[in-house]
């Protein structure tokens, strides 16, 4: 059980890391709190009452309080941030406790350890911008939209942007061969399958391998194993957290999987070869996925056929326009060619490099 006192908000930590302040003489609420930081990846600062110097009370970004010492704390000074915790479900009094040391929130054990782990989890990451999430999907098989989904992520890496490369498609090969490091140590997505609840965001991140500047979740190179919705949005959210980019490589077919990929999405580019076929089977796909996004634009790929260019593409599918996606010729010749915008030389990393800066300012960010 969980519930709200008063509506003030835990303060910001904005980037900066903070260590939790519990405070309790009960051993076994001890040991659950502690373990519980734990699994948020916090080290808690731990006292039986308010500090003698009070800086702990006041510096901490979360300041867990066990009802056993509710009374020690009733005459410290108000802040927001500070959560009773207590067992007993039918103690009535627990409100008028928390009442008296100005708590935002009263939480029984064990049923609240869920939201008490993503609320530790906030403040130890830091709460700050999240990343700008960029969805990209073939219009129709071969259109290239992994190819444009890489060189989008290796730009971004490039201009200094904290990025990750999410591989959303288990039959697409994965992206890590594209870039070159399907040796590369680092887990991929089968073992996030089993994932619930909450990811953490810098455990994540460091668990992946690391490819030109930016960390990949890709496909090993086993049997094809499903990974339920909900392990797709832990992770997806978890990537997020840590600000920067995220950009993701989307399979035409959608499932509950994909669904839950496409809900976090900011923005999704749909890749259009130039030709009547490529147009109408894109036009399925946008029908399907423009139920999910709030933010769908397309990118054309020449050549061209007649009749067509960039403008009647974007009008015949409804979509406003992204841009152009440049041809490179040779651009994964066998033969050791550098992956997709890796030397920011070129048409495409060029178009990527456009593509973030509007992007980015959109969002309200910089680069």
């Amino acid at each position: 059980m969980t519930g709200t006192v008063t509506h003030d908000p835990l303060p910001g930590t904005g980037d900066r890391p903070g260590r939790p302040l519990i405070l309790t003489e009960d051993p076994a609420l001890l040991d659950d709190l502690l373990r519980l930081c734990a699994a948020a990846g916090a080290t808690p600062e731990v006292h039986h009452g308010v500090p003698e110097s009070g800086a702990g009370w006041d510096a901490a970004p979360l300041v867990l309080v066990g009802d056993d010492a509710a009374r020690r704390v009733r005459g410290a000074a108000r802040r927001p941030g500070v959560v009773l915790v207590g067992r007993d479900q039918d103690d009535s009094g627990v409100w008028k406790r928390a009442v008296e040391i100005g708590a935002d929130h009263v939480l029984m054990l064990p049923d609240g350890e869920q939201w008490l782990v993503d609320r530790i989890a906030d403040v130890a990451e830091g709460i700050g911008r999240p990343a700008l999430t960029v969805g990209v999907i073939g219009g129709r098989g071969g259109a290239g939209a992994s190819t444009l989904a890489c060189a989008l992520a290796v730009t971004s890496a490039r201009e200094g942007l904290r990025t990750l490369l999410v591989d959303a498609d288990p039959l697409g090969g994965g992206l890590d061969v594209l870039l070159g490091g399907e040796s590369a140590e680092g887990l991929r997505w089968p073992a996030f399958a089993a994932s619930r609840g909450r990811v953490g965001g810098g455990a994540l991140e460091e668990s992946l391998p690391e490819l030109h500047s930016l960390r990949v979740l890709s496909w090993d190179r086993g049997d094809c194993v499903a990974v339920p919705p909900q392990a797709v949005r832990a992770v997806l959210a978890a990537a997020r957290r840590r600000g920067g980019t995220v950009v993701v490589d989307l399979p035409r077919r959608l499932d509950d999987g994909v669904a839950e990929a496409l809900a976090q999405l900011d923005l999704a580019l749909l890749v259009v070869p130039a030709d009547l076929r490529a147009v109408a089977a894109a036009g399925r796909v946008a029908s399907a996925v423009g139920m999910v996004v709030r933010d769908l634009r397309v990118t054309v790929r020449g050549p061209y056929a007649p009749g067509l260019d960039v403008q009647e593409v974007a009008r015949l599918l409804g979509l406003p326009l992204a841009g152009e996606v440049p041809v490179e010729p040779g651009l994964l010749r066998p033969g050791g060619a550098k992956p997709p915008g890796a030397t920011g030389r070129g048409p495409l990393a060029r178009f990527c490099a456009d593509f973030w800066d509007r992007a980015l300012v959109e969002a309200g960010g910089t680069r």
